[in-house]
Formats: C-alpha cells, structure tokens, sequence
C-alpha cells in the first residue's frame, strides 16, 4: 500500500491491527510495511483503513501497543528491544489517544499546601499555616478551620451527603482529627481528636467502607481508628474537661502495629482488614489489621515518599528519593516485584495517586515542580506533563475522575481537567 510511506532502503515486516474500541475495528488482514514505521505514520495509515472500511471521516488520534507496550520510538527499534521476530506477523493493538488536561483554577493559599483531597465537587486542602481549606472544584473558597497547632500533613474524605460531610485531618502536632461539616450552615465541629502517636504524622487513609481509618506517622507507628461517632473516650478526667470546651472527644486508636524502623510516609487501604504502608526506611509494608501484624514486606533501595493501590489492577505505585516511580505487584511470585520502573521527574517524587476508572493511568508530583500523567503501558516518557506549579509539588489527588488536583510549596492549589475516554 501506498500509504506505508515505503522507505526502500528499510526492511519490511508485516503487521496486523487490532483494537478493543470496536467503533475503531478495521480489517485485520495482514500489511506490509517498513521497519522503520513510527506511530504519526501508523496512524495515518489506521485513519485510511478507517475511512475505506466505516463512516468515520475525521481524523482520530490513536496510540499503538507492540507487546503491551507503548510505542515511543520507530518499529525496528521497539521489536528488537523486545526480541520479536521478524519473521512472524506482529500484532498492532491500538487506542484512542487520551486526550490532553486541561488546566483550570489556581487555588491561591497563604502558605505551602501539602495536603489535598477531592471529593465530588468539593476540595479539602491542608496547609503548613495549621489551617484547612474547602474550595469547590471551580474555585470558590468556602471555609478555613483552625483547630491544629503545626502544619497538616494529610487529609481524607470521610463521607459526603447532600448536606453533611466529615474529613479527617492528619498534622505534625500528633494528632489526627475528625470534623463534621453541615453544608447548609457552612460550618465545621470537631468531633474527635486522635491521640496516640508520639510525633509527627505524615498520612492517613480512610477504609472503603469508611468505618476504619489508619494513620502513620515519624514515630514508625501505623494506628488504626474507628471513624464512628460513638467511641469511648480515653480515662482521664483533667482529658475530658478540657476537651468538653473545645466540644469534642479524645479518640484512642484500635490497634497500634509495629515494624517500620523510620517515619511511614504514605497509607492506603487494599482490602477490609488491609493496609499497605511505604516509609523511609525503604520497605513496603502489607499489614493485616485484624490480627494486627505483617502480612508480607517489599524492599526498596532509596526512601519512599507515598505509595497508591489500585482495586482495578491489585498494583502498588510509589514515590521514591531516586526521582522514579515504580510499579509493584505485591501478589507477584515469579520475578522481581518491580514490574515497571517510570523515569521522567528530575528530583524527588513526592506524592502518586491511581486513576479511579482507568487501570493504566496515574500522575505523580515532584520537587522539580511538576505533575505527571502516566501510562503503564509508556515507562519511558509520561503522557503529560501538568505544569503550572512555581515551586515543589508536595501532593496530588484524583478521587474524582473529572479532576487532577495537586498543592505545592507555591502555596497553590492547580486543577486540571480530566475527559476520561474508554479506551
């Protein structure tokens, strides 16, 4: 064909394509073309086969999987890092590119925001002036709540109802406190305050049932909590008249595991009675919160700074000293753990989060100032570099699909917008 653009002087191959998007199938029939093929002129070439077999008549932009891979450089060079035969007919998969974020408020705070999390159309942000933040998705602030006394390192989303929220903040003073919102008066009440660690915390996650929580902090401590209204309160009565003024109750944790040997930086619930860790002292941790020890342990090289799973593909990714990102599968058992390994940041990661509907896609937010989006299926480049931030992105968020949210050491908040495409 033609439309191969034949460079005579590099050998040919024959591929075949084919694409889970049915609305894109073209005849799969076997074509030949030059080795030296790279993915503008694959697409082309699907965009004619598309026009001659459908009613499609626009353009679309496709990506192209050899081997489950991405394909960033020509074919030639793809296949023989993958040590494919030339000889045999490779299958070509391809996907509607995803589209490109789109960049939208500017959330301006007064201090470094290190804590971040979305939920629908509401924004909770954590700040090192000890304060928290609720913003809408497009801008408006709504609220700012004192109540901690050192900069808050990690906030998380409890529940949301048409008129009541609750959210959990975690901060360096030692203490994680759950608040009540009612959102038709606009205001907030401390509803319990957690004590128990005995130094700074640096992440809590809420279970998926929302029942339970877990936070993990520089005393090498993960504690577990209930979330309900209705806990004891801790004996100690000079305890109880204090807080009775500031109306709320102190909270003791469940259960309190031992293992880590440096600060847990990074929580996250994986299953009911599950919780994986990443910390400083370079190991991943998978702890079994009913019987309240450690189910299995990952070891890395370099510090971690923050990990996510992903219910969709059971993989863990983490934020590392080293500038990279990898990709861990904690049930693997043959071969190394690290499945992928994602080179793109210039300093150190700080703070990765899952795409909520997409197993293949994550961002991640670095010292050098920018956020990520990433592919599985494309370690060696990123698919967009989300950049806005003036100084150290120090945390990310995507709890909603629509948005991508990150809060940096410019004392801003950046919202980019997500068209999610089923590919």
């Amino acid at each position: 064909m033609a439309s191969t653009s034949v460079n005579n002087s590099a050998p040919q191959v024959q591929i075949r394509f084919v694409t889970k998007q049915e609305q894109y199938a073209v005849p799969d029939f076997p074509l030949s073309v030059h080795t030296s093929i790279a993915a503008n002129e694959l697409n082309t070439l699907v965009n004619e086969l598309l026009k001659e077999s459908t009613d499609i008549k626009n353009d679309i932009e496709f990506d192209f999987l050899v081997c489950s891979q991405f394909l960033r450089t020509s074919l030639a060079e793809h296949i023989a890092e993958k040590n494919i035969s030339t000889e045999e007919v490779i299958v070509v998969e391809y996907v509607e590119k995803y589209p490109p974020p789109e960049p939208q408020d500017c959330l301006i705070h007064d201090d470094w925001v290190s804590a971040v999390a979305v939920c629908e159309k509401w924004i909770l942000t954590g700040c090192y002036d000890n304060t928290l933040h609720i913003w809408t998705s497009k801008g408006k602030h709504h609220l700012v709540i004192p109540g901690h006394t050192s900069p808050i390192k990690a906030v998380a989303w409890i529940f949301l109802a048409n008129n009541a929220a609750s959210f959990v903040s975690a901060s360096q003073d030692q203490t994680a406190i759950i608040w009540d919102w009612n959102i038709t008066e606009n205001s907030v009440d401390c509803i319990h305050v957690c004590r128990g660690h005995e130094r700074g915390l640096d992440a809590v996650s809420v279970s998926k049932e929302k029942t339970m929580m877990a936070t993990g902090a520089w005393d090498t401590l993960l504690k577990v909590w209930s979330t309900s209204n209705e806990d004891e309160n801790e004996d100690g009565e000079s305890t109880s008249k204090k807080l009775k003024s500031e109306h709320s109750k102190t909270k003791v944790p469940k259960r309190t595991m031992k293992g880590h040997r440096e600060a847990i930086s990074g929580v996250v619930w994986s299953d009911k009675a599950e919780v994986i860790t990443s910390s400083w002292d370079h190991t991943l941790k998978i702890w079994d919160t009913e019987l309240g020890g450690i189910k299995h342990e990952l070891s890395g090289n370099k510090s971690f700074f923050d990990l996510d799973y992903s219910p969709l593909n059971r993989a863990i990714v983490t934020a590392s000293a080293d500038r990279h990102v990898r990709l861990y599968d904690p049930r693997s058992t043959e071969g190394t753990l690290v499945k992928a390994t994602f080179t793109s940041h210039t300093q150190w990661v700080q703070s990765v989060k899952w795409s909520p509907l997409d197993e293949n896609l994550f961002i991640s937010g670095a010292y050098d100032n920018d956020m990520k989006l990433w592919d599985t299926r494309s370690p060696k480049a990123p698919l967009f570099d989300l950049s806005g931030h003036e100084d150290k992105v120090l945390c990310c968020n995507w709890s909603n699909p629509k948005f991508m949210v990150s809060g940096g050491a410019d004392n801003t908040v950046r919202i980019f917008k997500s068209k999610h495409v089923v590919r």
